[in-house]
């Protein structure tokens, strides 16, 4: 027989108006077991298992709703079912890890920390004092600036014999360290991670980087050179070596090491020209020029001819009649083919090499002269070197004393010859100082008012002090505070009155918080306690704690909270169904952890307790209340909405009260109870600040919660309000025509017109 949902889920809503919930159970059972995918009326069976103190059947349906959410990435939905299972199991670590996490993604840390601090303390008191820092370690991730913890960390990892973690810590603080500019604590750091895995690349790196922030470079170098005599063929710790001798200013130690890469990778010669910068740094231009020298044919031929012309003439600059330098500029330009500047450096080549007594770097200079521009002096010049020898050099013997080996004058290659192509031309084998180049290849180069913006109002519209009259005269802070007061008070009254005992203690909270301790607040605490006693008494249930699994971070650890309560009586309180239960996290005994991972346990907790509500608490709450209000539970959404307006203030140039009252209005309605959406919408419409827009939505709305309150003159005068200012607003003209049509006779009678 097919299953008729529609059937049995009236028979449900029948059993439930008659009071037998039981027997409402057993058909929501029902519909779940053929439709999972009804949260909504998953929901009801978990709130009426509730009712009936059944409630690992009501935890389980809370964690199939808030798994569902979670899966989804609906973060604050998760979040408001798993908060109803935690009424349920107050202080569960299972819940506890769930909400730390999800509280972790939405970036809300003192939430997460508080969740987090629950775990750990179970941890302790098992005596798992390795779960225990990795839960305090995810605490300590979400203030990552706080590198005094993460040490702390890293010793209580090291007392437990945990290197791998224990470096990791240390290394994540000298990072931190580092990076606030404390140098000489992120050395230590770096330092003890070195100690503990003298293989990591991570804490190598940042060694060198403290000691070089330090002006302590020759140092790094000296640990880098005792590794590298270890571990000559790994190229980056070489590469490393090399770096932090260029930061020493120190040339013939970065031209040591880089003559080891070239030998593992020729291609490394490029690396060579940071060598040859700093010697020019220095002043020592012959030694800069001589390394360029030696590799002067790779960077030609892989187009990297710019950044040796620039050091060429920075040499020059430093010493304009340098004679290897002069030669290496020539090179260049007869290399691009710069007849213009060609003539002009082999001109200053032959005049250096004349002051310098270099004859065959003159005479060479002299017989390309005279190739490019047959002058009479060049000729002169060169008849009294000798003339024109048998050999004349064709190319250069760059590293040699002078030009090396000379060739026949007529081999040198004739200016009208097409250049050569870099890709196809023979690179001379180059000998430089360590044989690392020779021969090699060179490197290819190749609408309703439940929608208001959450959009500030500009706060200049209202002046401090002033009230929303039209006159704008200044009102009494004290007045205007009394008469605030006075309205939250009468909505305590209503909500014991109807039984909303939890909201009535969240607003008395509120409200203590915002005018201090009064008379009027005790006494409606002493009524609220009255009324809970008798609540407690009528319903007599308390819940036990339920076994949730849960799994850490590397998904291996299962831990149920039944194993934990078994092996410390983990002393759940009792609390009645559905009302608000907190608990003070109490101090653990710190089993089995030595004192400086203790304090960190207690720097935590201490902090969670004396930690201020952060900035983004309304937000929080408010976003709380609307995904509460989403799922149609609506008794926690009133909860955090209520919440959300106590951490307001009446005219702050925001339009965040009027938001709360309006959403608490509308959850009221929602609930059927128009009287309570009445204190709230009024309450929106009495707050200063706001623009016509907002109060014309607001009246609206409170029109309509006295029209289901049956208070029809009420209803009509603020339609008609409406209609005055805007005749088309939401069908306000319809509105007010059913009004008028049950309008009340002169007689008393209700005048119904045809």
């Amino acid at each position: 027989m097919a299953f008729e949902k529609a059937k049995v889920l009236k028979a449900a809503e029948k059993f439930l108006s008659q009071g037998k919930i039981n027997a409402a159970i057993k058909e929501y059972r029902q519909i779940v077991e053929n439709d999972e995918s009804d949260l909504t009326t998953l929901n009801m069976l978990g709130d009426l298992c509730v009712r009936a103190s059944l409630n690992d059947e009501a935890i389980s349906c809370f964690t199939k709703i808030a798994e569902h959410y979670r899966e989804r990435e609906f973060n604050l939905k998760a979040i408001a079912m798993y908060k109803k299972i935690e009424r349920l199991v107050p202080r569960d670590p299972g819940i506890a890890y769930k909400l730390g996490s999800l509280y972790s993604v939405q970036g809300l840390a003192a939430d997460a920390r508080t969740q987090y601090l629950i775990v750990a303390d179970a941890y302790t008191r098992a005596g798992k004092t390795q779960q225990t820092l990795e839960v305090l370690h995810k605490v300590a991730d979400l203030d990552p600036n706080n590198t005094e913890i993460r040490l702390k960390l890293a010793a209580g990892y090291l007392s437990e014999g945990l290197n791998a973690e224990a470096a990791a810590a240390f290394a994540e603080a000298g990072t931190r360290l580092f990076d606030t500019g404390d140098f000489e604590k992120s050395l230590s750091s770096f330092s003890k991670t070195l100690e503990l895995l003298p293989n990591d690349d991570k804490a190598l790196r940042g060694v060198v980087s403290a000691h070089v922030a330090l002006g302590e470079a020759d140092e790094a170098a000296q640990l880098l050179e005792r590794l590298v005599a270890d571990r000559p063929h790994e190229s980056e710790l070489v590469l490393l070596l090399a770096r932090t001798y260029i930061d020493a200013e120190d040339p013939q130690g970065a031209e040591r090491a880089t003559a080891l890469l070239i030998k593992q990778d020729a291609s490394n010669y490029i690396r060579l020209l940071e060598v040859a910068r700093l010697y020019l740094k220095r002043g020592e231009i012959s030694e800069g020029t001589r390394v360029l020298a030696g590799i002067v044919e790779q960077l030609l031929a892989g187009r990297e001819e710019n950044d040796l012309l620039e050091l060429v003439n920075e040499a020059l600059t430093r010493d304009p009649d340098h004679v290897e330098a002069l030669r290496l500029l020539v090179r260049i330009h007869w290399w691009q083919r710069d007849m213009v500047n060609l003539r002009a450096a082999l001109d200053r080549l032959a005049d250096a090499a004349q002051a310098a007594g270099l004859v065959e770097d003159e005479r060479y200079a002299l017989t390309q002269l005279i190739r490019l521009t047959p002058e009479e002096r060049y000729s002169e010049r060169l008849i009294a070197l000798g003339g024109v020898p048998e050999e004349a050099a064709d190319d250069f013997g760059f590293g040699s004393e002078a030009f090396g080996e000379t060739t026949s004058f007529e081999t040198i290659a004739s200016f009208d010859e097409p250049a050569v192509d870099s890709t196809e031309a023979e690179v001379p084998a180059v000998e430089f100082e360590w044989n690392s180049v020779d021969d090699q290849t060179p490197r290819d180069p190749s609408a309703s008012f439940a929608d208001l913006s959450d959009d500030a109002v500009d706060a200049g519209s209202l002046a401090s002090g002033y009230d929303a009259t039209p006159e704008g005269a200044p009102v009494d802070d004290e007045a205007r505070r009394a008469a605030l007061m006075q309205q939250e008070l009468e909505s305590v009254d209503f909500y014991i009155n109807q039984g909303y005992t939890d909201i009535a203690a969240d607003t008395l909270d509120l409200m203590q918080r915002q005018f201090g301790a009064n008379p009027e607040i005790e006494s409606r605490r002493k009524q609220l306690k009255a009324a809970m006693s008798g609540e407690a008494e009528q319903q007599g249930a308390t819940v036990a704690p339920a076994g949730n699994e849960f799994e850490l971070s590397d998904g291996s650890q299962l831990v149920t909270s039944e194993e934990v309560s078994a092996d410390l009586d983990f002393a759940f309180a009792g609390v009645e169904a559905g009302d608000k239960n907190e608990f003070a996290p109490a101090v653990p005994e710190m089993k089995g952890l030595d004192a400086g991972l203790a304090e960190i346990f207690e720097e935590f907790r201490v902090a969670a307790e004396e930690e201020p509500a952060p900035r983004e608490d309304f937000e929080t709450h408010y976003n709380m209340g609307t995904a509460y209000k989403e799922m149609d539970l609506l008794d926690d959404a009133i909860r955090e909405f209520q919440t959300a307006a106590g951490l307001t203030l009446v005219g702050d140039g925001t339009a965040r009260y009027l938001q709360c009252c309006n959403m608490l209005g509308h959850c009221f309605m929602q609930k059927g109870l128009p009287r309570a959406a009445v204190l709230w919408f009024k309450k929106g419409l009495d707050s200063p600040g706001h623009g016509e827009e907002e109060y014309k939505a607001m009246r609206f709305e409170l029109g309509v919660a006295y029209e289901q309150m049956g208070d029809m003159k009420r209803a009509r005068d603020l339609f008609t309000e409406v209609y005055g200012m805007d005749v088309s607003y939401r069908g306000v003209g319809e509105k007010l025509q059913e009004l008028e049509m049950l309008k009340p006779s002169r007689k008393g009678r209700k005048v119904v017109k045809s």
